[in-house]
């Protein structure tokens, strides 16, 4: 008979899946993580979600009797990050070919499929996953195909109704409660408020960033900006002397300001 696995991300709708798979009376055998890591020693998550994940799996246990499986990558990101850009086959195209990767690419990144997909894709053919997609987020149905489900979707369960049940069971995120983002903290698509947060409360992580992007050829974002402009404008912004408002933010106040100073 095959297993039925759910894939477990720790966001409000993955975790609300356990609900909805209750209501429903669906079977559930396995619970599995894909687990990121920036470098042998850091992970990819944040300190108030490494925690989160430990009482997460504290209440799955006890409720559900099922123990989280985390598993990881034999590769870390900044193991994929220094890795050498192919220079035959479909690479030789490739920007980056004969040189390090570097920051992802912002269409098709690297880090999503070496990091997480080809580790989930390990699981068993004929198994039945089970994904974290609401009943209001039609956008992404086409994701439910073969093998695929979701238990939110059949329950009509919308994202509210997902951001309710974790927070009556003790399962939402600090995502969600604080302004701590989600997701791998080196991210290249997070927000600027995100960065800005990442700076102030982990310097040494920022510090790593800086180094990855003087190693880079690719920068950090698709419009050309760098971790170190990034870097720039928030210093500035900590002197006082440009506003942290995005709303009124343009990226030629820096070199103004700076001429200002310099004068």
């Amino acid at each position: 008979m095959p297993e039925h696995i759910l894939s477990l991300s720790y966001g409000k709708d993955s975790l609300a899946c356990l609900g909805a798979i209750e209501e429903l009376g669906w079977p559930l055998d396995r619970i599995v993580h894909a687990e990121v890591w920036a470098t042998d020693k850091i992970p990819a998550d944040l300190p108030p979600m490494v925690e989160f994940k430990k009482k997460a799996d504290k209440i799955i246990k006890e409720r559900w009797g099922i123990e989280v499986e985390h598993v990881r990558s034999r590769r870390t990101y900044q193991d994929c990050f220094y890795m050498i850009c192919g220079k035959s086959g479909r690479q030789a195209k490739s920007k980056c070919a004969g040189s390090i990767y570097g920051w992802p690419f912002q269409r098709g990144p690297w880090c999503n499929s070496r990091l997480k997909q080809h580790v989930l894709e390990k699981l068993p053919k004929d198994a039945m996953q089970y994904v974290g997609i609401a009943a209001d987020e039609p956008g992404r149905f086409h994701v439910l195909r073969g093998n695929k489900t979701s238990p939110l979707v059949e329950a009509g369960w919308t994202e509210r109704d997902c951001w309710e049940w974790d927070e009556k069971n003790g399962l939402l995120s600090p995502t969600y409660t604080t302004a701590t983002r989600g997701g791998c903290w080196f991210c290249h698509n997070q927000g600027v408020g995100q960065l800005r947060l990442l700076r102030k409360h982990y310097p040494d992580l920022w510090a790593l960033m800086l180094k990855w992007d003087n190693d880079s050829q690719v920068t950090f974002k698709a419009d050309g900006h760098t971790v170190h402009d990034f870097d720039r404008r928030f210093q500035l912004e900590d002197d006082g002397l440009i506003s942290p408002d995005d709303s009124v933010f343009r990226w030629e106040m820096l070199d103004a300001e700076l001429n200002y100073r310099w004068f």
